[in-house]
């Protein structure tokens, strides 16, 4: 019996994955003292989350 060599062509399916690439992370200022952080986390820096800080501050 004729089976088809391949069902999905190389456009599709690629198409398809065009969503799967990896993104770069976003980056927002601290609002205490303005270095770059990742939003939701608290501050590597100074120790400060949503206002208030949450860890002693790095010396570094």
């Amino acid at each position: 019996m004729a089976v088809p060599k391949r069902k999905v062509t190389p456009s599709r399916r690629n198409n398809r994955r065009s969503h799967d690439a990896l993104k770069a992370a976003t980056h927002h200022e601290c609002n205490n003292c303005g270095e770059l952080k990742r939003p939701h986390h608290v501050c590597a820096k100074c120790g400060h989350y949503d206002d208030r800080e949450v860890l002693e501050p790095t010396d570094a």
